[in-house]
This record gives structure tokens, sequence and C-alpha cells, in this order.
């Protein structure tokens, strides 16, 4: 969830630390600090909230130095204070750290007997006490680092800097990643590889239990055993364009507009030569031999997969077993290791994802991620990987990874109908040709929003809305609900349409605004039905459904978003649009931080 920068350059590294931090800041954004070791030694600076906050104090008390580390925060352990904030440090260590230090109360204890106090509420203080009473026992630097980590359960990435060691930055990594970046002007080294863009030509991830030690000149690793290694290293080339809103007026509008090339480069990506077949990548399976899947994920993620289910049990004829991620370990189901599990992420980060991930592969399962950072943790530890290719999303609220997992969701079910005899290769040829189309049609709704920013305009003022859809249409209200929630501080809730009556329909009145997507098809009927069960009891009803449904449905409604006519295979990509454009407006009317909202992180790397 946090973000974590460091640089050592031949020069002063603060404006480096600072850049750094302004792209991982989707990371968190509850405080932020910066330590460097200068003319005066070791010296940091912290504040609370966002990063301007951490400027200001950098304007009224400056810091230069030649090596330094930084780190923008998401409040675990304890409240978003500046005492709270990163980096922590004692007269001889700095440290930053993302993770979480499960046993941090029982360290807490012994270092207090020890003598040891706290400035902090947070467990990652623990980290430089630990570093420096072994300092003090006589440990070097590398060796006061590793008894320090020896001593920790949890998972971890650190960065440290010694105040009388100027020229050397250590960083560690346990479940949490750390990339090192290569300049020409010396090594940077962050918690996402898109920090490292603008500033590093190369890059190198470190593995699990990896220490490294960076010079201005030099990278050292030693690994788990404390044996010397070498890790690849990648090119980079920088991405000038992922922070740019070019011209929109946030990064999620902007995200929200890219869906339509987003969603035709992943077609092109996926077919064959002529257009006329999907082309997967390289799998640890035979498609045909296939049995059952088991998908996990998390928030949107587990939203798109309740998609896929769909697609591919009611169109490629494969039983699929759907599971939260956090969740998934401790129902302790037993697992099939003649199956498969496909796990789904954008960040490949997600902390619960990959440790799901971790028990399907100790119990046999071949793995498949379905993942947008192909140089993640979660891409490297599994089998075979579908990427969602959506680039860079910055905006927190999750808007084009969510259609680009859809697309490749539709590919995958496209494939494994054809593998399974489900459908006829003139049946996959005529669905590709219609797909081909969907882009255009994506763009040219995207651009005839007014109607959405108008009932945007009437449902700003409430505190609670419903959305309902049946069938396919259930997931794409869950994940609606859940954009408004994230972006406007809304409460919203999602059902099935079918499942009002049992219950939720008692929360229905006049203040109740309810949601209705109801594309057509053969479960139309059904969701008119449950539409006229909330308009009698007087709720405001926003259908989404195209022409013919919106006429069908005009005596029983308020406000429409009328959509167009469209293969029904598609229809759940399509109609994902309104319902992000809907929560983006009523947020922007509302005044929310649309592109950071309150208590979120863009990449859940902690449990």
């Amino acid at each position: 969830m946090c973000g974590i920068f460091g640089a050592i350059k031949d020069k002063s590294v603060t404006s480096s630390l600072i850049a750094g931090l302004e792209a991982l800041s989707y990371r968190g954004y509850d405080s932020a600090g910066i330590a460097v070791i200068g003319q005066q030694g070791l010296e940091r600076r912290r504040a609370k909230g966002k990063l301007a906050s951490l400027k200001e104090t950098l304007k009224c008390s400056p810091l230069e130095g030649v090596s330094g580390i930084a780190h923008t925060r998401w409040a675990t352990h304890g409240a978003p204070t500046e005492c709270n904030a990163h980096p922590h440090m004692t007269a001889q260590v700095a440290v930053v750290h993302n993770g979480i230090i499960e046993n941090y109360q029982e360290l807490m204890g012994d270092l207090k007997v020890d003598g040891y106090r706290f400035q902090s509420d947070t467990d990652s203080e623990i980290i430089p006490l630990l570093i420096t009473r072994n300092l003090y026992a006589g440990h070097d630097y590398q060796q006061a680092i590793q008894e320090a980590l020896a001593c920790i359960y949890g998972s971890f990435a650190i960065a440290v800097v010694f105040n009388d060691h100027s020229n050397r930055i250590y960083a560690a990594r346990r479940g949490s990643p750390l990339v090192v970046g290569v300049a020409n002007d010396g090594f940077c080294l962050a918690s996402d590889e898109n920090a490292l863009s603008a500033q590093s030509n190369a890059i190198c991830h470190l593995n699990d239990g990896d220490l490294a030690c960076i010079t201005r000149h030099t990278l050292s690793i030693t690994d788990i055993d404390g044996q010397p290694v070498e890790r690849a290293m990648h090119s980079l080339v920088a991405n000038e364009q992922a922070g740019d809103k070019k011209g929109f007026r946030h990064y999620m509008q902007k995200e929200i507009y890219e869906q339509p090339n987003v969603v035709k480069k992943i077609i092109a990506h996926y077919l064959n030569s002529n257009g006329s077949k999907v082309k997967l990548p390289r799998l640890p399976f035979a498609i045909n031999q296939l049995q059952r899947l088991s998908i996990i994920a998390c928030g949107t993620s587990h939203y798109a997969g309740m998609v896929g289910k769909y697609w591919l049990e009611g169109f490629a004829g494969l039983p699929v077993d759907l599971d939260i991620a956090s969740e998934y370990r401790y129902r302790r189901a037993p697992l099939n290791s003649e199956e498969v599990a496909l796990f789904i992420s954008q960040s490949g980060e997600t902390a619960d994802t990959l440790a799901a991930l971790h028990h399907a592969k100790d119990a046999g399962q071949k793995c498949l991620s379905m993942i947008n950072v192909t140089n993640s943790s979660i891409a490297h530890e599994s089998d075979g990987m579908l990427p969602t290719l959506a680039g860079t999303e910055i905006g927190v609220a999750s808007t084009k990874a969510f259609t680009a997992q859809l697309t490749v969701f539709l590919m995958l079910t496209l494939a494994t109908a054809r593998a399974n005899g489900q459908i006829e290769v003139e049946e996959e040829t005529r669905l590709l040709k219609r797909l081909q189309q969907l882009p255009k049609v994506m763009h040219k709704f995207l651009q005839n929003d007014q109607s959405i920013q108008r009932i945007a305009s009437k449902l700003q003022p409430v505190t609670n809305m419903l959305y309902l859809g049946r069938g396919i249409a259930f997931p794409l209200a869950l994940e609606g609900a859940l954009k408004l929630k994230e972006t406007s501080y809304i409460h919203a809730e999602a059902y099935p349409a079918g499942e009002l009556k049992h219950g939720p329909i008692a929360l229905v009145d006049d203040q109740m605004p309810v949601v209705v997507i109801a594309p057509p098809g053969p479960l139309f009927g059904k969701t008119l039905s449950n539409l006229r069960e909330v308009s009698s009891r007087g709720a405001k009803v926003v259908l989404i459904s195209n022409q013919a449904g919106v006429t069908t449905a005009q005596n029983y409604i308020d406000d429409a978003i009328v959509m167009p006519d469209i293969e029904e295979f598609f229809q759940p990509i399509l109609y994902t649009l309104p319902l992000q454009l809907l929560a983006y407006h009523i947020a922007v009317l509302k005044g929310t931080d649309v592109d950071q909202p309150r208590n979120l992180a863009k990449s859940v790397t902690v449990e």
C-alpha cells in the first residue's frame, strides 16, 4: 500500500525523492517524509497529509544530501499523523517500510526491556530500533539489518540509510515488492517500477529474501541464504504520458476515456494474423482437458471474475469456482492438484491474491494469472500469464483495468468454447468480427455523456443508493456500487434483482434511488418486474438499457441511460461505461478527491 523511494547520486537527491513520491502517491497519501544524509549527518522531514504538505515543510526547512530515502504512507498501525509518518529513525539509522510486522508487540516488549523508547504508534518503528540494538552489539551494517529482519514475522519491503555511511543504501524485501533502477548518475529504488521510469533506464526486481546494497556505482545482492546473487536487469522505456492528464480534469476521467483503445489493443494482441481466431499465450495446460477452473481475486478484479464465471460456464461449458482471495485460504476447502487456479490482479502485488496463489501452488495446482504488470510478483510466480495490457492506471478507483480484465476473459471464453466444441469455427469468426467493432461503439458512447451528467446532478445530494441486476448484470451492479462508494462516499449496495424481495426491499422508499442494469436479453422481463416492485414503493429509478428497454419501462422510471444495441455476449464491457461515468460525475459534483479517495490506496500489498 505504502510507497517507498530511494536515491543515491553524485548530487543532491531531494528533488529525485520528491519526484519519486509524486509517482507513487496513489499507493498512499496519509502522510509523507524523506531522510537524507547531508553535511549535518542524517536528517529527516515529515508531514501529515498529502505530498503537498511535505513540499511546504521542505520550503520552510530545506534538506539536501547525496543519498536518501522517502515514503508516502497508507496508515495501517497508528493514525495518519506526523509522528507516525516514515522514515522512522534513531541517531544511527533511518528506515522506510511497506508491509506489516505481525509480531511487533512481542518485539516491542523486548526492546522496551532493553531500554528503548518508542516515538510512534506504528509497527514500522520496530525495524530501526532492532537495527540500532544490533549495531550496539557489534554487528556491521549488513549484519545488523539481517539480524533485525530475521526476528520479524510478516511482510516487508524496506530501505535503510545509516548516519555515518552516506555512500550506501540498503534494501530488502519479503512479500512486498521492491525494484532497483539504474540511471546514468546513480541508482534509485522504489516499491513500483512505474516510479522509476522517469529516472532510470534499467530495472532489477528483488526476489523474496534478497538484501541489496547500493552505492553510486554498484549494486550487490545477497539472497535469503546470504549468498551473493545477480538478478536480471530489464530495460525500461520512460512512460512520459502516464502522468499526463491529456486535458482531462482527473486521471479517472482520462482512464475511462482510454478504454476503447485498451480494448482494441487487447483484441489485436489475442487474435491471429487475420483476426479469425483467438490466439492465447502458451498455457501450462491443455484447454480442452480442463475440467474445472478456480478464479481468485479481490475487489474490482473479483467482480471481473464473476463476469468471467458467467461467460466460461454459460458459453464455454467450463465449471468455475469463484473465491474472494482474502477468504480463499481460510475456508480450508480441499484442492484438487489436477485443477487449475486463475488469479486476477491489476498490480500483481495484491497481498491476499499472492498468498492465495502460494496456497494453490502448495496444493499442486497449476496457477495462471491475469495481470496488468507483467514484471510483478504474481506474474513471476505463476505457471502461465494472461496480460491485460491496460497500461499504467493512476486513478485509485479502477476503470480501464476492469474492462481490460473483462476483455481478456472474453478472449479466454471464446478460446475455451472453441476448444470444447461449444461453438463452430464460423461462429467464432462471426463473433470476432463483431468484437472488433466494439471499441468504436464504446468511443461513440463516451462522446455523449450529457444525459449521465444530468442524472448525476439529481443524485449528488443522496446518501444511499441501490444497484440491481440479474444474471451477468449482477456483477456489473456490484462494480457500479463499488465505484460510487469509492469516489463519492455515498453508501451504495448491489443485489441480484430477484433477491430484492427477500429482505432488501424494506430499504426502498422515495429517498432511495435505484439504478437498474437491464440489457436486452432473456432476463429483461424478469428485471422489469423487479423494477416495477421498487417503483411502486416510491423509489426514483434510473434504468440502464437499450432504447427498446427504456421505452418498455418508461412508465416506471424517472431517468434512463440509453445504451447502443450490441451483441449480447459483449454487453458487460459496454454497460460498464455508464456506471463509471455516473460515479465519476457524482463525485466531481460532491467535490471529493476523485483520483485519491480517502482511506484508499491503489495497490493493496498488506493483508
